[in-house]
């Protein structure tokens, strides 16, 4: 499962993406999309299409993109391992349509927070099960940060280019691809079923554990919306994003 949240988690307390985007902060402050100190969504995509056109596509896109991608690799490598369930099912295609889960859709567009359809993965079909859930779940979070790598490399390349209005809405989408990106990797990385990290876990504990978490993941999703409303996770995640910088700084000084 892929959840998407259109929230702005200030990465500003981690200077070597300040040096990456030679900018104060990741967001555009006029597109920026406030998160209220509890930690609750300030702002759904509805309100921001109806307030702001401009800023709607410039989040709304890179976030579409963003999930197919993650939900793509996700049945890719499930194939490449054994698992033909997601290209039998249209999975591994790159139309949203195939993605989007309607009432996580409809949830995103009113609250903020919202879910893409998860992948079908039938783990009967790869010979090392916990080697599958590893590899599998990984590699959404492994494609979100290469396609964040890719966005700052972008910015860093047009930054010594010229300025006008086409090449400024291009750095301002890198700008969100980044961000969204980032975001989406970390949160996914937090061991809570149903999110990815979970999956991972699941992968290289003993099978007691493996059966706590399993038993966990029905109610994940409702433990992983109140975190998120109480701020709890914000230093979780904020975690999360400043290891995934320093690596991409790593590659991208």
């Amino acid at each position: 499962m892929s959840p998407y949240i259109v929230k702005s988690y200030r990465i500003k307390n981690i200077p070597v993406l300040q040096r990456v985007l030679r900018t104060e902060r990741i967001s555009v402050e006029r597109l920026e999309i406030e998160t209220s100190r509890s930690g609750g969504i300030s702002m759904g995509l509805l309100k921001l299409l109806t307030s702001d056109p401009l800023a709607f596509a410039l989040v709304a896109i890179p976030l579409l993109f963003s999930i197919i991608i993650h939900e793509v690799a996700h049945g890719w490598v499930a194939y490449r391992m054994g698992d033909p369930t997601a290209k039998w099912l249209g999975r591994l295609s790159l139309n949203p349509i195939k993605h989007l889960d309607p009432i996580g859709t409809l949830m995103l567009f009113l609250f903020g927070f919202g879910w893409a359809k998860p992948v079908p993965v039938n783990f009967t079909n790869i010979s090392d099960r916990r080697k599958g859930l590893i590899f599998v779940s990984s590699a959404g979070i492994l494609a979100n940060i290469l396609f964040a790598f890719f966005a700052l490399l972008l910015i860093r390349l047009f930054s010594t280019s010229s300025s006008g209005i086409a090449l400024t809405l291009v750095y301002k989408v890198c700008q969100y691809v980044a961000l969204i990106n980032i975001t989406l990797a970390a949160l996914n990385l937090i061991p809570i079923p149903p999110l990815d990290g979970s999956k991972i876990l699941m992968g290289i504990v003993s099978e007691r554990t493996l059966y706590f978490l399993a038993r966990l993941e029905p109610y994940g999703f409702f433990i992983i919306i109140g975190f998120l409303y109480l701020g709890i996770l914000n230093p979780i995640i904020g975690f999360f994003q400043w290891i995934i910088v320093t690596l991409i700084s790593i590659v991208l000084p």
